[in-house]
Parts: structure tokens; sequence; C-alpha cells
């Protein structure tokens, strides 16, 4: 479970970083603003910024933090009756997909790939795998979580 925190917590200090740079006065000196173009609905870098920093980056941490500390909240208990495990559990498996799917719309409407393509891929799909290991499995079973709030 240790693996999973750890490319959880890669996840959202990376995503958070992103995030401000997409999202400061200086992501048009950074990022060319013709590449908006390429993609559709989206004529600024605020919303890529937004998913990036606040959904990926915070998502991924706040998810490790919970994973960790095995904080359990009454609104995500649904979750937990519904999968048998702590809301975490499934939250990396949807920040995963969520991912895999970014990068995925990258790969299609940026111009170029880079190696950053392959490293996010591949954290995206060890964190769709990740929560269906056993050791995972087991760890975050309802049963061995611990009430906290």
């Amino acid at each position: 479970m240790i693996t999973t925190i750890a490319v959880l917590g890669f996840l959202g200090l990376s995503a958070v970083a992103g995030g401000i740079l997409l999202l400061g006065p200086w992501a048009d000196d950074l990022f060319p603003s013709d590449w908006l173009d390429l993609f559709p609905l989206i004529d600024s870098w605020l919303i890529p910024g937004l998913v990036l920093g606040i959904g990926f980056g915070l998502g991924s941490l706040v998810t490790a933090c919970g994973m960790f500390a095995r904080l359990r909240w009454s609104m995500l208990r649904p979750v937990e009756r519904w999968t048998g495990h702590h809301w975490s559990w499934a939250a990396t498996f949807l920040l995963g997909i969520g991912q895999v799917i970014w990068i995925g719309l990258e790969l299609i409407y940026m111009p170029g790939q880079s190696w950053l393509h392959a490293l996010y891929g591949g954290v995206g799909i060890a964190l769709t795998l990740l929560p269906f290991t056993p050791q995972v499995r087991r760890q975050l079973s309802v049963k061995k979580v611990v009430e906290a709030g």
C-alpha cells in the first residue's frame, strides 16, 4: 500500500505544480497559446490548470492522506458500502482512469509527444491497477478502517 500512497503523492505534488504553472500569468510564455486552438471548447489555460491542480493535484493528495490515515467521512460511507473498501480505494481507481484519459487527450490534441506522456500515462495505469492488488484490497477493506470522523 506504501507504493500506492507514494504514486498518489507524486501525482499530487507534480499536478499541483503543473496547475500553478498553467494558472499563472506566465502560462502563455511557457506554453504556446496556439496549442489551445487544437482543443475543443478551451480558449485559455484556466480550465486545464484547474483540472490539473485541483482535480489531480489536491485530489491525489487528499486521497493519499485519507489512505494513509484511514480517514472516514460520513458523506463517503455510501462509497464504502458499495465497494466494501475505504473511499480512497475507489478514489485511487478513478484518479487513475482520469489520468489515462487526460494523457490520451493530450496525445490526441497536443502537437508532439514527450517522455512525460509515457511517465504520467504509466502513473495513470498504475493508479488504475494498484487498488486491485491483494495487499491494497486487504488493507483498505472496510473492516480494517478505523473511524476518524
